[in-house]
């Protein structure tokens, strides 16, 4: 028992990190905890979803701070930029891609650069995260 609770505080821990701008490898903890049946497969998707989803709101959080003090055209990079220009076409539905590794972390500073509504935000990156949770978990079973 206690062994799973690690197994499933690591994996939240991991989920958050891995939504920030650090690396973190949230989905092969997933994979692994998943193939053991440490947990349930609906317990450990739910913990890992609302783990990345902490840290892509945190990132979004940042979005907003950064955009009272600076710039876009100044402070961001390319990159950063170009996900700039894809949320600002496509608005909070851009988020459901916030799962995707290197581009998902520009796509929630995005976001909260943007100011775009917390809930329409938190729906979508969750979902986005969910579904790739999903198929991770499911994958590995």
């Amino acid at each position: 028992m206690q062994i799973e609770s690690l197994g499933l505080s690591g994996l939240f821990i991991s989920a958050f990190i891995s939504s920030t701008i650090a690396p973190g490898g949230s989905e092969a903890l997933l994979a692994y905890l998943a193939s053991q049946q440490t947990a349930s497969t609906l317990e450990l998707v739910s913990i890992a979803t609302l783990g990345n989803t902490l840290g892509a709101l945190t990132t979004w959080g940042l979005g907003i701070w950064a955009s009272k003090k600076y710039p876009a055209e100044i402070m961001l990079s390319n990159q950063r930029q170009k996900s700039l220009q894809m949320v600002r076409a496509w608005g909070s539905w851009a988020l459901l891609f916030s799962w995707l590794p290197i581009v998902g972390d520009g796509l929630c500073f995005a976001g909260g650069w943007l100011r775009l509504s917390l809930v329409s935000s938190l729906v979508a990156i969750s979902l986005g995260k969910c579904l790739r949770y999903i198929a991770v978990a499911y994958a590995f079973v």
